[in-house]
């Protein structure tokens, strides 16, 4: 498709330039140039396609420049970065140089906040809106020149509690403050709840009918669309018509309209020019279809939410999708992991928040749907209803993204480590997780954990220890237990070895010596990082370097410390979590406590330093964990030239400034 307007569009300017009439051209041009890049690099697709009128409409309207535009998650900005000047960047898509997946500050002045978790846009729009106000710029018809607040969010995280607290204060605010809120019925997979129901309901209304059916009336009454000032009327008067009394909205003080088709561009243009004009809290609620403007995306918008690089082959009666192979990853493993575990132990249950199919339990969900649940985007729910599960006496695994666990430590503490009871976290995207970046990178579960009293934290190295540690964790009932594993495909160096069973607070050794001039204790995947880096000491055969598969980041093996330590053998750990508070710390802190010289012990680890979007093998080697890294750091410890020193990143200079 040859793009005629998109390049053309370096500003929101350059869009307010365009008629109308041209812009339904815009929108294919969007979805082309991200389509067409998505199946070269991956990335999310389908939330981007069903937004791309949204993201017009909302551009034509107001001045971003200016006004605020909040995101919730973030993963729809796609079209938003491309109407503000970054096409640019978006063949380098996720990657180093290229556009962010997320909203990113560092990118352009048009993104407020670099946003990857559900549930905070309406919350940081509503700081924002009482910034204004405090610094006499909020809008308002005594101050036209002020800046308008707009926070748009999807059907499935305004569920979420942060978005609802979020909600009860913005109804409290006396001045302009528009919540879009973008109903496609699904997440990254169906909607959960009693919230997600009603909204189903609401698009099956008589009054959503009755609008459609005014509005195409309307249509056929205006002549060449010559009276375009009465159709604007008109359309108002359906905007007020369509404020329902007892909508649920309207009990957090919010007036509230719709649903609007969110593809329909010109009535999407006039009901945003009259919420632009509300002095008062307001939410605009918006019917998409995600997906929008592809059959195969349409057809599986949860194949299709952030997929891989794919093929798209034209056949006679449509076209057929491949999706890029990369090998068997963690995930899908332990789908069949935990299918097989709730086989065997009928009293093994288990949950997700939102993520069936990026946390593997989408198989479960089919294989046992009477003891699986998806409770939509709501952590902390979720493990609250595990520790409900523990107490009456089940066994319960809450698979969750590392990142998102954050939004549950509470819970971790409050009604499940402080009770005593046996539930059990499966942390998917533990570590760094490439093209998605800081926003979801997985650095800090082990500091988090490893303060609770008798929390036990694991680390999987492949498929076998992750198989394992699952095991291990269904036998444990003295309290909580955590396995960590990254978004990486599953190494196979050790699938013709038997893995044996996980003993609490035992490493298993990979290489050992009988006296070896240095161990390396690497835990979970960063012990095949460290069996690598032994190809990397070539050229040093005088080195007896022993590996060890940690496995436990709390406890950690305190009797092969002492035999190490205890006989001047220096230990390098290695860990894809913070330096700070991860399993090296766990080790110092068991060796000080041993009275064991910690000056023997080097560790490696992510920087005090945030680390951008890229390839995970490229954000390794900018954390120092790469094997090339791994051997110089052994190398320097081992020649005794150099003091063994963890390299630190320096932070990329900032980029455009933040308002």
């Amino acid at each position: 498709m040859l793009l005629r307007l998109l390049p053309a569009i370096h500003s929101p300017a350059d869009l307010k330039a365009l008629p109308i009439e041209a812009l339904p051209e815009l929108a294919s041009e969007i979805r082309h140039a991200i389509c067409d890049q998505v199946s070269r690099s991956g990335g999310h697709l389908a939330p981007n396609l069903g937004v791309v009128e949204l993201s017009i409409a909302l551009h034509y309207v107001f001045d971003f420049g200016h006004d605020r535009l909040l995101f919730d998650v973030g993963h729809q900005c796609y079209p938003h970065k491309l109407l503000t000047g970054r096409l640019p960047l978006l063949a380098n898509l996720r990657k180093r140089n290229g556009m962010a997946g997320f909203p990113e500050p560092r990118e352009s002045a048009y993104d407020l906040f670099s946003v990857g978790h559900a549930g905070t846009g309406i919350p940081t729009a509503v700081g924002m809106a009482r910034g204004d106000l405090l610094n006499n710029e909020g809008w308002s018809p005594e101050n036209p020149n002020g800046r308008r607040v707009v926070s748009l969010i999807g059907d499935a995280s305004i569920v979420n509690g942060v978005a609802m607290e979020g909600l009860n204060n913005a109804g409290t605010l006396k001045r302009q403050f528009l919540i879009v809120l973008n109903d496609n019925g699904m997440s990254i997979s169906k909607p959960q709840g009693a919230v997600a129901a009603y909204f189903d309901r609401i698009r099956l209304s008589h009054s959503y009918t009755e609008f459609k059916r005014a509005a195409k009336e309307l249509t056929k009454v205006i002549p060449g669309g010559s009276v375009f000032s009465e159709m604007y009327h008109r359309l108002g008067e359906m905007s007020k018509a369509m404020i329902s009394e007892d909508a649920w909205f309207e009990k957090f003080g919010l007036v509230t309209v719709g649903p609007i088709d969110g593809h329909d561009l010109p009535t999407l243009i006039d009901f945003l020019n009259e919420a632009k004009h509300l002095d008062r809290p307001m939410v605009l609620h918006v019917k998409t279809v995600k997906g929008k403007g592809y059959s195969f995306t349409e057809g599986d918008s949860c194949t299709f939410h952030s997929p891989a690089a794919f093929k798209v082959e034209m056949e006679n009666e449509g076209c057929r999708v491949e999706l890029k192979k990369s090998g068997r990853s963690f995930t899908t493993a332990f789908g069949e992991i935990m299918v097989d575990l709730m086989n065997r132990d009928p009293r093994i249950v288990a949950c997700t928040a939102a993520m069936p199919d990026g946390t593997g339990i989408s198989k479960v969900l089919k294989a046992h749907p009477d003891r699986a649940w998806d409770t939509g985007i709501c952590e902390s729910h979720a493990l609250d209803m595990m520790a409900g599960l523990a107490k009456t006496g089940w066994k319960p695994f809450f698979s969750v993204y590392s990142t998102f666990l954050q939004r549950a430590f509470d819970q971790c503490f409050q009604e499940v480590s402080l009770q005593g009871l046996a539930v059990r976290l499966c942390l998917d995207r533990a570590g760094l997780v490439g093209g998605d970046g800081a926003v979801h990178h997985g650095f800090c579960d082990i500091s988090l954990l490893s303060v609770l009293p008798d929390a036990v934290i694991m680390g999987a190295m492949d498929e076998a220890s992750l198989a394992a540690a699952c095991t291990f964790m269904a036998d444990y009932d003295k309290g909580l237990t955590a396995v960590r594993y990254p978004r990486d495909s599953v190494s196979d160096m050790f699938a013709d070895r038997p893995c044996p069973p996980f003993e609490l607070g035992k490493a298993r050794p990979l290489v050992v010596h009988d006296r070896p001039d240095l161990a390396v204790l690497g835990l979970g995947v960063m012990a095949i990082e460290a069996m690598r880096s032994l190809e990397h000491l070539n050229g040093h055969s005088e080195y007896k370097v022993s590996v060890y598969d940690a496995r436990f980041a709390k406890p950690v093996d305190k009797e092969l410390l002492k035999e190490l330590l205890g006989r001047g053998i220096p230990v390098v750990t290695v860990e894809d979590h913070s330096i700070r508070g991860g399993f090296g710390a766990c080790v110092l802190e068991a060796c000080n406590d041993l009275g064991l010289d910690t000056r023997l012990v080097t560790r490696l680890g992510l920087p005090d330093a945030w680390i951008y979007q890229g390839e995970r093998g490229e954000q390794l080697a900018e954390a120092g964990l790469d094997p090339a890294s791994i051997a110089r750091v052994i190398r320097g410890a081992l020649d005794r030239t150099q003091a063994p020193v963890v390299e630190v990143v320096k932070r990329p200079k900032a980029g455009a400034a933040r308002r």
